[in-house]
């Protein structure tokens, strides 16, 4: 679980959901999951923010060949709604560019992890909550 989690909140496109559903329906501890895919999924993101952080536009660009256009776009939107859009750092799609740009606009650290931390462990809540039910 820890490893799908971790990999699911790095750039790579890969998703944990799955692996989360199998292992509740299999009778895992829904505690031991929840902290499991937490962390491993809050370090993920650690990482984009290291990467973003320590290479900025160039991860974006370069590896993610993402456009230049496209990335300033990205940083405007991140500039005018603020650090507050780390709440979606959850959401698929835009969850992992949002936390490399917060690494790359420097964001403080304790807020990033605070914030990530917290949508992250309450989507798989929530995913938990409906799964066992």
């Amino acid at each position: 679980m820890f490893v799908s989690a971790f990999l699911a909140a790095t750039i790579l496109p890969l998703s944990s959901e799955l692996v989360l559903t199998t292992l509740a329906l299999s009778g895992s501890s829904a505690l031991v999951l929840l902290v499991v895919a937490s962390l491993g999924n809050i370090l993920g993101s650690i990482v984009n923010y290291v990467l973003g952080f320590r290479y900025g536009q160039l991860v974006a660009t370069k590896l993610l060949r993402v456009s230049h256009v496209t990335f300033m776009r990205a940083e405007v939107m991140y500039r005018k709604w603020g650090k507050w859009s780390l709440l979606l750092a959850w959401v698929p799609v835009i969850g992992d560019p949002l936390t490399l740009l917060a690494g790359t606009l420097r964001t403080r650290f304790w807020f990033f992890v605070l914030i990530v931390g917290i949508s992250k462990t309450a989507r798989y809540a929530a995913l938990l909550f409906f799964i066992t039910r």
